[in-house]
């Protein structure tokens, strides 16, 4: 699959640098980040709802897939839950129309159990868990949260995802990998069973998202990778994103994205 992207409009971070590192900024990752949204709708699609359910978002960002959940979800309730101050923030501000039937909740994904107020039906996640290193105890949290016959679907980075991108940071001297595990097929399927997950569905599918120019390129390198990744300052972030488009060669990153569907036992 690939996807053309383009900002139309959006200031240049090429010409507003700040000197301070801030690793989520909430309204910037909202603006750059339909591509993930696009990626991430099937994962939405996949649940079964009558529109009573409450679910829990899981790595919500800054909450364009919670608000498609929410227009599903005719009566029910919907826990979005991040990690990121900046992020629930924009969240709420894009979410304000539902009022109520949205709670936010910031936590650590990977620190079970999870502070959600009993169990929920559904647990979803759009382009978040590969920021997880400890899958086991991830699993394990959402497990914990999900009542018996609970649906779970995500879709994130899976093995290979973003490959030539963080091979061409690392040949610029600063290594990203190890903040992230982006996962295969077979671990993932026997962690989720090791954990009481049953009827489980893992798919890994390629997708490209290209760029209209190159400062959208730069920008979606920076927001939703490098700055998060790195923490470093701008300036250092947008001197490595320009190497990066300079060593692939072209206004496109090819993701690997992993998919999945269990129920739990």
């Amino acid at each position: 699959m690939r996807a053309r992207t383009s900002f139309g409009g959006a200031p240049s971070r090429l010409a507003a640098m700040t000197s301070e590192p801030a690793p989520w900024r909430g309204d910037d990752y909202d603006r750059i980040s339909g591509p993930h949204a696009d990626m991430g709708t099937p994962a939405l699609d996949r649940l079964e709802l009558a529109g009573d359910e409450r679910v829990l978002d899981l790595g919500c960002g800054s909450g364009r897939i919670t608000e498609r959940l929410l227009e599903r979800l005719t009566t029910g309730t919907a826990i979005a839950l991040d990690g990121s101050a900046s992020m629930l923030a924009q969240a709420a501000r894009r979410l304000a129309r539902f009022g109520d039937r949205v709670r936010y909740v910031q936590a650590d994904l990977a620190t079970p159990p999870l502070p959600v107020d009993g169990p929920v039906d559904a647990v979803m996640s759009t382009a978040a868990l590969h920021w997880i290193i400890d899958h086991d105890a991830l699993f394990e949290g959402i497990g914990g949260v999900l009542r018996a016959g609970g649906q779970l679907s995500f879709q994130c980075g899976g093995e290979g995802n973003a490959a030539a991108m963080i091979a061409a940071v690392r040949e610029q001297g600063v290594e990203t990998a190890g903040v992230f595990h982006m996962a295969g097929l077979d671990e993932t399927t026997e962690r989720l069973a090791a954990n009481g997950f049953e009827r489980i569905e893992a798919w890994l599918q390629p997708q490209t998202i290209a760029f209209e120019s190159r400062d959208d390129m730069l920008e979606y390198i920076v927001t939703p990778y490098l700055r998060p990744a790195t923490g470093l300052p701008d300036a250092e972030l947008y001197r490595l994103a320009n190497g990066v488009v300079d060593r692939l060669g072209v206004l496109a990153i090819d993701y690997v994205r992993l998919n999945v569907s269990a129920r739990m036992g």
